[in-house]
């Protein structure tokens, strides 16, 4: 079964369930509005009122930690006139990529840095400058073998190859597999057992978010209790 059938089987199924979930909801809704009445909106106003500033003020202390970040790296550049070794890392989804650029001045690569706003930069242990990226797409070598399946444990992992070569990329979640195989075709996990190949950003969140709604936790909760 392809993603796209597989996508318009569970929509047909969401549809079913979100019509019982609205009828549910609604009177759940009416009777709670009818028993806490004007004091409901009093709180939700003083809620709604005291989130905004602490929004605003998690926003500015982001913005001043890139801000002292950046300027820690210059500082620390500057120090010497001397030009450093440059390399260049590109970090995708399940992969990475590394270049070296060669030798260059503090000012050319500051210059760099000022083209190119997304990069981010820092000085490892050696004096070498490693100017780093992420890019929002699937690494050149996920492209060309990469597959999302089903682990032993029932966890959706993304891989380099076939799942049955073991060779894990990446962790999703836990899945909820009994749910899953009751709701879904049978084929559709057999597929998952054998390995979807995914080509591109599309279909790799395609994936996803499809058998997203069969998870059961967290990732972070999932590894802490693997450890």
């Amino acid at each position: 079964m392809s993603i796209i059938k597989l996508k318009r089987y569970l929509r047909r199924r969401w549809r079913r369930w979100r019509k019982a979930i609205w009828t549910f909801g609604g009177c759940v809704v009416f009777f709670l509005l009818a028993l806490l009445g004007t004091h409901l909106s009093r709180e939700m106003t003083l809620l709604m009122t005291k989130s905004e500033p602490l929004a605003v003020e998690t926003l500015g202390a982001y913005q001043r930690e890139k801000v002292q970040s950046s300027t820690e790296f210059e500082q620390q550049l500057m120090k010497s006139s001397q030009p450093r070794v440059v390399y260049i890392r590109r970090v995708y989804i399940g992969g990475e990529e590394e270049n070296r650029l060669g030798y260059l001045k503090p000012e050319e690569i500051l210059k760099l840095l000022s083209e190119h706003t997304s990069w981010e930069g820092r000085i490892d242990s050696k004096g070498n400058v490693w100017l780093e990226e992420e890019v929002r797409d699937l690494s050149s070598d996920c492209k060309q073998n990469g597959y999302i399946g089903l682990d032993e444990t029932g966890r959706l992992n993304l891989y380099a190859g076939r799942p049955k070569q073991k060779k894990v990329i990446q962790t999703f979640f836990q899945l909820d597999v009994g749910t899953m195989i009751s709701t879904l075709p049978k084929d559709v996990y057999e597929q998952l057992q054998s390995g979807i190949r995914v080509r591109d950003l599309d279909e790799y969140n395609s994936v996803i978010s499809t058998f997203s709604d069969f998870a059961v936790e967290p990732l972070e909760r999932v590894m802490k209790q693997s450890n």
